[in-house]
C-alpha cells in the first residue's frame, strides 16, 4: 500500500494551477500600477485644487491692497467695501484683517471678537500661503503679505483667511472618487486578464482531453487544430506518438524473428534426441553456436534501437577504422588493410554499433579476399561514406541483395553463419543509414559502400 501511495503522490505532483498563476500575476501587476497612478493622481488634483483655493484667496488679498488708503489718523481703511457678504457675518469661516505696529488690527466683522495671529517669522514683501490652527475645530487657510501703503511709515501686514472645511471636502469628495473609479477599473482589469487567462490557456485543456483519447486508445494522433504558439508541442508529441509505436513494432518484429531464428534450432536438436542420434554432442554445438549467433545479432539490434535517440551519439570514424584494422589484421595476418580518406570524419552513431558495423564489413572482405582490403572515407551531402573494397572474386549482381537475409551465405566452405550484414543493415538503418554492394573499381572484388549520417 506504501508503494501505490508513492506511485499517487508521484503523478500527481503539481506545481499549481497555470492559470492561477497568470491571474495573481495579473492582479498583483495591475494594484502595483493603479496603487502607484492613484497615489500619483491624488497628488495632482490635490494640488491642483488647493492652488485653485489659494488662487481665490489671493485675488481678495489683492481686492484689499488695492482699495486700502491711509486715513487722517494714520490708520488703514477701505475705499470701497469687499463684496463678499460672508466677510460681515460672524465666525463664517472667511475673515481678513490688517495690522501694523502701532495700531490696533483693523479686522473683518466676521472674525468679531477674535483676531488672527501675525506670524512675525517673515519681513518681507512676498505672498506667504500656510495652514493655521489658531481657531480650535476651525483650521485655517492663510495668505498674508507686508505692503507700505503710500503716505505710510509703516509696513501694514494684509491677512486674509478662511476655513479648510471646504478645501477639505473637495479633497475628500476627490478621494472617494478615485478610489470607486480605480477600484472598478482594477476589478474590471482583474477579470478581464483573468478572462484572457482562461481563453488563451483553454487549447491545453483540448490537448489534455486529446492526450487521454490517445492512452485510452480511441484516438493515434492528436489532430485537434490549434493556435501557432502550440501547435510546434503537438507536432513534437505526434513525432514522439510515431516513434513509440516505430519501437513497438520494431520491438514484437523482433521478437518474431528471434523467434522464428531459434525455433529451427531448436527443432534439430529436439529431433536428434528423441531419436537417439549418434552425432547428438555434434548436433547440439553446431546448433547452439547458431543460435548463440542468432541471440547475439538481436541484442545487438536492440542495444542500437535503444541507443539511436540519444542526441549525444557520436562517433569518430578513423580510430574505429584504426581499432577495426589491428583487430582484424590479428586474425588475418596474410591480408593487408589500407586505410585512406578523411580522417575527422565523425557520424551520429554509437562508437560500439559503428565498431560491430565496420568489424563485419572489414572481416568479410579479409575473409573472401585475395588478400587486399583498401577503406575510404568520405563526406558527401550529410553522410559519411565508408567503402570497404576486397580484391576477391565479387558476387554477381543478382545475388548481392540476398546476402543481407538472415543466415545467407554464398560460399559455405569458410565458417560463419550468414548474420554480419545483415546485422551492418540493420543496425545502419537504425540510424537512418545504408549499405549496399558494388562492385570494386580498383580491386576488381566486392565494395561495400556504408552510409552514416553526419554528427551535427
Amino acid at each position: 500500500m506504501r508503494v501505490g501511495r508513492n506511485a499517487g503522490a508521484t503523478r500527481g505532483a503539481s506545481t499549481g494551477s497555470l492559470t492561477r498563476r497568470i491571474i495573481g500575476v495579473a492582479a498583483l501587476w495591475i494594484l502595483v500600477l493603479l496603487l502607484g497612478g492613484g497615489l500619483g493622481l491624488d497628488r495632482v488634483l490635490r494640488a491642483a485644487i488647493t492652488r485653485n483655493f489659494d488662487a481665490q484667496l489671493e485675488y481678495v488679498l489683492t481686492a484689499m491692497i488695492a482699495s486700502a488708503e491711509i486715513g487722517p489718523d494714520g490708520e488703514v481703511r477701505f475705499n470701497r467695501p469687499l463684496g463678499d457678504q460672508r466677510f460681515l457675518e460672524p465666525y463664517s469661516g472667511l475673515y481678513w484683517q490688517v495690522s501694523g505696529r502701532g495700531f490696533d488690527p483693523f479686522r473683518s466683522r466676521s472674525l468679531w471678537d477674535r483676531a488672527l495671529t501675525v506670524n512675525t517669522a517673515h519681513r518681507d514683501r512676498a505672498i506667504h500661503v500656510y495652514d493655521s490652527k489658531e481657531f480650535p475645530q476651525d483650521p485655517l487657510r492663510v495668505l498674508e503679505r507686508d505692503i507700505r501703503l503710500p503716505d505710510s511709515g509703516v509696513d501694514w501686514r494684509f491677512q486674509v483667511a478662511q476655513s479648510r472645511a471646504g478645501l477639505n471636502e473637495q479633497i475628500a469628495i476627490l478621494r472617494r472618487t478615485l478610489v470607486r473609479s480605480f477600484a472598478a477599473l482594477g476589478l474590471g482589469l482583474i477579470i478581464m486578464s483573468a478572462l484572457q487567462a482562461t481563453y488563451g490557456l483553454w487549447p491545453l485543456r483540448k490537448i489534455r482531453r486529446e492526450i487521454s483519447a490517445v492512452r485510452t486508445g480511441h484516438i493515434s494522433r492528436v489532430d485537434e487544430r490549434l493556435p501557432d504558439e502550440i501547435a510546434p508541442m503537438v507536432e513534437e508529441l505526434n513525432d514522439l506518438l510515431a516513434h513509440n509505436e516505430k519501437q513497438a513494432d520494431e520491438a514484437r518484429r523482433h521478437a518474431g524473428n528471434l523467434a522464428h531464428a531459434l525455433k529451427t534450432p531448436l527443432t534439430v536438436i529436439m529431433n536428434e534426441a528423441t531419436g537417439d542420434s549418434d552425432d547428438l554432442k555434434a548436433t547440439v554445438i553446431r546448433e547452439a553456436t547458431t543460435m548463440r549467433r542468432q541471440v547475439d545479432h538481436h541484442l545487438a539490434r536492440a542495444r542500437a534501437v535503444g541507443r539511436r535517440g540519444s542526441a549525444q551519439s557520436r562517433s569518430e570514424v578513423w580510430p574505429s577504422l584504426k581499432a577495426v584494422e589491428r583487430a582484424v589484421s590479428r586474425l588475418y595476418r596474410q591480408v593487408t588493410i589500407d586505410l585512406a580518406g578523411d580522417k575527422e570524419a565523425a557520424v551520429h552513431v554509437e562508437r560500439q554499433d559503428l565498431d560491430e558495423m565496420l568489424g563485419n564489413l572489414i572481416e568479410n572482405a579479409a575473409k573472401y579476399g585475395q588478400g587486399r582490403v583498401f577503406v575510404t572515407v568520405s563526406r558527401e551531402a550529410g553522410f559519411v561514406e565508408i567503402e570497404v573494397e576486397d580484391d576477391g572474386p565479387g558476387i554477381p549482381a543478382t545475388q548481392r541483395n540476398t546476402l543481407f537475409e538472415r543466415g545467407a551465405r554464398l560460399d559455405t566452405g569458410k565458417p560463419g553463419t550468414g548474420l554480419g550484414l545483415a546485422i551492418v543493415r540493420d543496425v545502419s538503418e537504425i540510424y537512418e543509414g545504408t549499405v549496399s554492394l558494388e562492385e570494386s573499381e580498383d580491386l576488381g572484388g566486392l565494395n561495400a559502400r556504408l552510409r552514416l549520417p553526419i554528427a551535427p
